[in-house]
Parts: structure tokens; sequence; C-alpha cells
């Protein structure tokens, strides 16, 4: 009887040692989870614009090879009119040997098309650029003008 006695008074010490957290330890730890949050999300969003224009550089970049491979090609850069459409579909155009893109041409990392001119205000063979964050000519810091020519 007195082995019983023990194997219970065991049991009640086991039960009554399982803690849980108390409501104000848990607001606590969800207070600094929300400050460390806030703290690296604000870098992580200053570093997301920059990573935009450089992705913006990137594509154009690849666009003006594709141009180059079109220019070899044809003879010539597609006109304003024709676009950059040209280096993907097959415009009509004698000597075309593309497409030159692998996949239809990208907008930018905003989610505008490029702006393509030729024959160029700006640059030597056509102008390529996008407007940036806020979608409009001029701008400084994450609103800067991306452009071949620069």
């Amino acid at each position: 009887m007195f082995f019983f006695m023990n194997v219970n008074h065991r049991k009640e010490e086991r039960i009554c040692s399982n803690k849980g957290f108390t409501l104000i330890e848990l607001l606590v730890v969800m207070a600094i989870l929300g400050l460390l949050v806030g703290l690296i999300g604000i870098n992580v969003f200053k570093h997301l614009g920059e990573s935009k224009q450089k992705t913006a550089a990137i594509q154009i970049s690849m666009l003006g090879d594709a141009l180059d491979a079109f220019n070899l090609s044809v003879g010539r850069y597609p006109t304003t009119d024709e676009g950059l459409e040209a280096l993907y579909k097959d415009p009509g155009i004698k000597g075309w040997d593309g497409p030159y893109l692998r996949k239809d041409v990208p907008l930018d990392p905003w989610g505008r098309p490029y702006v393509y001119r030729c024959p160029p205000e700006h640059g030597e063979y056509y102008d390529l650029e996008s407007y940036g964050a806020d979608g409009q000519e001029g701008g400084t810091g994450e609103n800067a003008d991306i452009t071949s020519w620069k």
C-alpha cells in the first residue's frame, strides 16, 4: 500500500510541476517579435527599391543584346513602331531570324513596359528606358530613370 501511495504522489508532483506560459509572458514575447520584425522590415524594404533598379538595368542590358542580334540579322534596329515585340514575334522583315528572346518582352520591375525609341533621342542606336518606381520621366532615388545610354 505504501508503494501505491508513493506512485500517486509522484503523479501529482508531475502534474503540478508542468507549468505553461502566462498570458503576460506570451504578450512580452509577441511584443519583442513585433519590434524585431519592424526593425528588419524597414531594412528589407529599403533594399527592395535598389534591387528593382538593378533588375531593370540587367533587363535593359539583356534587351540590348537582343536588339544587337536583331541588327546583325536584319541590318538595322527595330523602329519605334515595330517596338520590342519585333524581338520575339516575326514582324515580316526580310532577314529576321528570331526570336531573339526566349520569352515575350518583359515588363519593367514595376509592371510597366520599357520605353523604346529608334531613331534615338539620347543614345547612339536606340533609346531603351524604364521610368523607375514613379512611372514618370526624371526623378531621383527609386524614381530615377534607368536607361541604356548612361
